[in-house]
């Protein structure tokens, strides 16, 4: 059984109409990236963080899965691989296309947070500041994302998966967000064939041992009939 870890970034997202991360002036959605994705942002003006948020898990619930998502889930099924999608993004758009196998190393619009204990639970359509934690009752509830300046989750787990893989995949990402931009690099260093996906080359094309180029709609699913045969 082909292991595989395939790591997924907005560009696979943004073919469902989900913006992408961050555009060339520096903004996201027109808010600058302190005031809306660090935790000093969020203490600043957690009204603002709310709204920002709920407006992005409303875009994320109308969006649908494209061919893409669709195809990796057919990847998954297949008897002969052993898939782990290692996704930046924060939707659902994988589960949604049919994925088990997803880990959200920058958590997730449908998970919430407490500030304070740090307890989790599933995030109601719309959250507020002054929604209180079911664990310790405080008011200091955020969504479960990872913001510049903490850890991505489940790194270690990455890591592990990373070294045993047979053949590592990036799709849809700039290579230049760390931890993330250093997976290749991770497997090269562990003699792990790497291949990438993405519209353009990325940050990182160099130490790829191939890349292929154009949207992931039409080059994922090239890529898993190849793999399926």
């Amino acid at each position: 059984m082909a292991k595989i870890v395939i790591l997924t970034g907005a560009g696979i997202s943004a073919e469902s109409g989900i913006r992408t991360f961050r555009a060339s002036d520096g903004l996201w959605e027109e808010h600058r990236i302190e005031d809306v994705a660090t935790p000093e942002g969020f203490v600043q003006d957690p009204d603002l963080v709310h709204r920002f948020y709920n407006a992005r898990r409303a875009a994320a619930t109308a969006a649908q899965p494209n061919p893409a998502h669709i195809a990796l889930a057919a990847l998954e099924a297949d008897p002969g691989h052993e898939v782990l999608i290692v996704t930046q993004n924060v939707d659902d758009l994988h589960e949604r296309g049919g994925s088990q196998n997803v880990l959200h190393m920058h958590g997730t619009l449908f998970g919430a947070l407490c500030h304070s204990c740090e307890h989790r639970w599933p995030a109601p359509e719309v959250m507020s500041p002054t929604d209180s934690c079911p664990s310790c009752s405080a008011q200091a509830t955020r969504p479960d994302i990872v913001w510049f300046g903490e850890m991505p989750y489940r790194m270690e787990e990455i890591w592990h998966a990373l070294r045993a893989a047979d053949l590592f995949v990036s799709i849809g990402t700039s290579g230049n967000v760390y931890p993330a931009a250093g997976f290749v690099a991770d497997a090269m260093h562990a003699g792990v064939p790497t291949l990438e996906l993405n519209l353009e080359p990325s940050a990182g094309r160099s130490m790829f041992d191939e890349a292929r180029h154009g949207p992931a709609s039409v080059l994922v699913p090239e890529w898993v009939r190849e793999r399926l045969g």
